[in-house]
């Protein structure tokens, strides 16, 4: 039988995929091959990355390793959120009640709305004259 190395999660937010890994370690994030300070430069993204990992105690138990795609900035932050609370509910169950008080289990469903003919995107319409 093979022991299991690391625990993986899944995360979507808009079109933003993250493949999560957590490996036991001393809590290095490490997105796409570069440390997470590089990818994301807003203190905003770096809190909603850790939050999960801050809220449960677990920072300095895992190093945590992600594939992301798709999509810009805010959504690989939503993204990560959302597999590395998924990750931590594989890696301990007792985790969830606390994840899932903070929203990060819950898959956030927003996404762009489409843009429409006649218009200029979704509802921005060309600009009315009268005569």
């Amino acid at each position: 039988m093979t022991q299991q190395h690391y625990f993986y999660g899944t995360g979507r937010r808009k079109t933003s995929v993250a493949r999560v890994r957590l490996y036991p370690g001393a809590g290095a994030i490490v997105i796409n091959g570069k440390p997470f300070e590089e990818i994301f430069t807003r203190p905003v993204h770096q809190r909603l990355v850790q939050l999960g990992l801050r809220e449960t105690g677990s920072q300095g138990r895992f190093n945590v390793q992600v594939k992301v795609d798709g999509g810009g900035v805010s959504g690989w932050a939503g993204a990560i959120a959302h597999g590395m609370a998924r990750a931590l509910v594989s890696a301990d169950e007792s985790l969830k009640p606390t994840l899932r008080r903070l929203g990060l289990l819950t898959r956030d469903s927003r996404m762009r709305e489409s843009k429409k003919y006649g218009l200029k995107r979704a509802r921005k319409a060309p600009q009315y004259t009268k005569r």
